[in-house]
């Protein structure tokens, strides 16, 4: 069913039952979300756990025709995980440092943040999302496209899809519902001390790999790599004889485990690698970006004359110019008027400086994230990085501005959090308007979902953060909020003039001798900042992804062929992500509690079970392969 738009018709997409669905949703994933970022310190992509739940959804009431109807329901509904993620990596730091933010705050900050995040991301749209159709993937967006599609369409490609989402829905049931297996697994070298490598064996990293290739898993990796058998090893052997506490650490380096010397000391060298592979990126982008901008207002006249097609229309530059004014000039008012927000006796200078470091990095990072997830996809975009850097200079130029103590604290949190949502938001924007793109969708309306969803969900993130707080205690074992705690102790180390510059200089350093090797060093700092069991099953994905498809997955026009095994991938992703939110939600509502961290059998088959794994995967493209 379609309406007349003019001379054009216009689908059925932004209709009250997609805006319903989505916002439920949103609400329903930003709940779940918020919980297993505070639990484990991360979040799950919610685009397609939110396409599979609409197509179940519309299939159910006889709706035919729904493909952008599900589109709009996905986007409106992944809103509530980006802006869970942003909000739980900063604002349960207030909790932890024996504040108590307001409900009013929590959901302020959160709109401002997801508000700006939107926005500034639209201009970016023609240019990394069309123009660079054939060069960035955007893994999650292309997959949820494809499970769209794969529903709409029925047949061969749903079943592939579906085959996919139920042996990853398995998976993910035993290994983390049953504890049948480890979900996680690491192997000590014994070339180095310390020396380290291991995978969180799980469905949707491998299917991560096997959509973005080979090139990127391996840069990926390389960071990984140099992190968790260079680096830590070397600081493991330097201090191996120290008995004293080397800052910012509590423990002398003698008694670390690889672990421990991640999140004190690599933690700090990848933020500082990402910030400078950020800033090489967004240097090397001006030039586009300022096209990208100039293509904006181009559209916008070709709208004015109907001479822009429906699939093309973003929503018009003046009304993006004027919201993120309007949402600065908000931020600085705030910053004057009310201490709760930015911390106490705020000048007009300072209230102004808030402002203008809140509009710099917010565009800087909302710039990089966006090319980020369409390089490694919104999983393994590092948020928690970027704030940190963020953190770092906003604070120190806070720290020079005259903030200091609790309120100075507050105030760089609070400019840490809006930045960490607009980060997130950006991030899932780029993501649905790549789905939007693939089948057809309106980008106008698809950026009007996005902040619908947005300013749902930020109503409801301030009261799930309290409820989980008053059950579990932010801070505790069984909530330890590592992202939260680690804001907590990078403001005040910058405050107080203890913070390790020196770590986070040797980062930027490192970054900088990759990209004079001709490297990108974005996604090789993205690997040194992230966990090692993580990179290791994307590294395997793109190595399965190759040896099966190769070049042969390019077309002539520079886009990637979706192949079956892609469609599979995407298939796990989903599977993933439903049962992750089941358990959730199950867990939020206290419901059920997951089983202790012990397994049943041991860790080697856990790579057994990862290994069949990788078996399906393949064999979906074997025959294609051989041919």
């Amino acid at each position: 069913m379609a309406v007349q738009n003019g001379s054009e018709m216009q689908p059925r997409e932004l209709t009250a039952l997609a805006i319903v669905t989505g916002i439920v949703i949103s609400i329903v994933f930003g709940a779940a979300n918020a919980y297993l970022g505070l639990r484990a310190g991360m979040t799950i992509t919610a685009s397609i756990p939110a396409a599979v739940i609409s197509m179940a959804f519309f299939r159910a009431i006889r709706r035919r025709g729904a493909l952008l109807e599900n589109n709009m329901v996905q986007t409106i509904g992944s809103a509530g995980e980006s802006v869970a993620a942003g909000t739980i990596f900063t604002i349960p730091a207030l909790l932890l440092w024996g504040l108590e933010p307001s409900l009013l705050q929590i959901s302020v900050l959160a709109m401002l943040g997801g508000m700006l995040g939107v926005l500034m991301m639209i201009p970016l749209r023609r240019r990394l999302i069309v123009e660079e159709h054939g060069t960035l993937p955007y893994p999650e967006g292309t997959a949820c496209a494809e499970v769209l599609r794969a529903g709409d369409e029925g047949g061969t490609r749903a079943h592939t899809v579906f085959a996919g989402l139920g042996v990853g829905a398995l998976y993910k049931v035993y290994a983390e519902g049953l504890r049948i297996f480890p979900s996680k697994v690491m192997v000590g070298l014994p070339v180095a001390p310390n020396a380290m490598l291991g995978m969180d064996a799980l469905p949707s990293l491998l299917a991560v790999g096997y959509i973005i290739g080979l090139r990127i898993a391996a840069l990926v990796f390389a960071g990984g790599v140099l992190g968790w058998l260079v680096f830590i090893p070397l600081i493991s052997l330097v201090g191996s004889e120290l008995q004293t506490v080397l800052p910012p650490a509590e423990m002398p380096i003698s008694q670390m485990s690889a672990s421990d010397i991640w999140n004190n000391y690599l933690r700090y060298i990848g933020a500082g690698g990402v910030a400078l592979g950020g800033l090489v990126s967004l240097v090397k982008s001006v030039p586009l970006l300022w096209r990208s901008v100039g293509a904006m207002w181009k559209s916008a006249a070709a709208a004015r004359d109907g001479r822009l097609r429906r699939e093309e229309r973003d929503l018009s530059p003046k009304i993006v110019a004027a919201g993120v004014i309007a949402l600065i000039v908000v931020i600085a008012c705030l910053s004057k008027m009310h201490r709760d927000f930015f911390g106490e006796d705020v000048s007009v200078l300072g209230a102004v400086l808030i402002a203008l470091l809140i509009t710099i990095f917010g565009f800087f990072f909302v710039a990089v994230t966006s090319r980020i997830v369409g390089i490694i996809g919104g999983s393994s975009c590092p948020i928690s990085g970027m704030t940190i850097a963020t953190l770092l200079v906003c604070t120190f130029v806070l720290r020079w501005a005259g903030f200091e103590g609790i309120p100075g604290q507050v105030a760089a949190l609070s400019v840490g959090a809006v930045v960490c949502i607009a980060i997130s938001l950006a991030a899932d924007t780029s993501q649905d308007l790549k789905t939007g793109f693939l089948v057809g969708a309106t980008p106008n309306r698809q950026q009007i979902g996005e902040m619908i969803g947005v300013l749902c969900s930020a109503m409801f993130i301030g009261v799930t953060i309290f409820l989980l707080h008053d059950a579990y205690t932010i801070g505790s074992s069984q909530l330890p909020a590592p992202q939260a705690w680690l804001m907590s102790k990078v403001i005040p180390g910058v405050l107080q003039g203890d913070m390790p510059w020196a770590l986070v200089f040797i980062g930027c350093g490192t970054a900088l001798v990759v990209e004079l090797f001709g490297i990108a060093s974005l996604p090789f700092a993205v690997g040194l900042y992230l966990p090692i069991t993580l990179t290791t099953p994307i590294m395997i994905g793109g190595i399965l992804h190759w040896l099966l498809v190769g070049r042969r997955s390019t077309r002539r026009d520079g886009t990637m062929e979706v192949t079956n095994g892609v469609l599979f991938a995407s298939g796990l992703i989903a599977g993933e992500g439903l049962i992750a939110v089941f358990f959730a939600l199950l867990i939020t509502v206290n419901v059920w509690v997951l089983p202790e961290d012990y397994a049943w059998l041991d860790p080697w088959v856990t790579w057994v079970a990862f290994g069949l794994l990788a078996v399906t995967v393949a064999r979906v493209d074997w025959r294609r392969a051989k041919r």
